[in-house]
């Protein structure tokens, strides 16, 4: 999983517009191969949007934080996690600018416009369950 994607999701959800807090629904972001600090480029299209990731630690998803999810999302083509029992797990296969020649910020906004709408469906879907 590109390290730069998965801070996307929780960037957004932290911010998101008439955000409720929900004592049964925890939302956590790690990664698979989680790099050493955030992805400079995420970090700026975030903060475009007002958001500010820049003091966030990258972490590695464990088999625990599987375990106590009901729902695990995996981003792009090489993310992957084993599955559990009881865990639903989805891997979402995000758009790739760079395959179409489009790079640096004009990249990451379109990747967390992207991740940013399926945020937004998942989070719908969880609330009306």
């Amino acid at each position: 999983m590109r390290q730069e994607r998965r801070q996307v999701p929780d960037g957004r959800r932290a911010h998101a517009p008439g955000r409720r807090r929900q004592r049964h629904r925890r939302l956590r972001r790690s990664g698979t191969k989680p790099g050493p600090t955030v992805n400079a480029l995420s970090a700026q299209s975030l903060q475009e949007l007002g958001i500010d990731i820049s003091a966030e630690t990258p972490k590695a998803i464990t088999e625990q934080m599987i375990r106590d999810a009901d729902v695990v999302i995996t981003l792009g083509r090489d993310a992957h996690v084993e599955p559990v029992d009881g865990t639903r797990v989805e891997n979402w296969d995000t758009d790739e600018p760079s395959e179409r020649g489009i790079d640096g910020i004009e990249r990451m906004r379109l990747v967390r416009d992207d991740i940013t709408h399926r945020v937004d469906t998942l989070r719908v879907q969880l609330l009306n369950t």
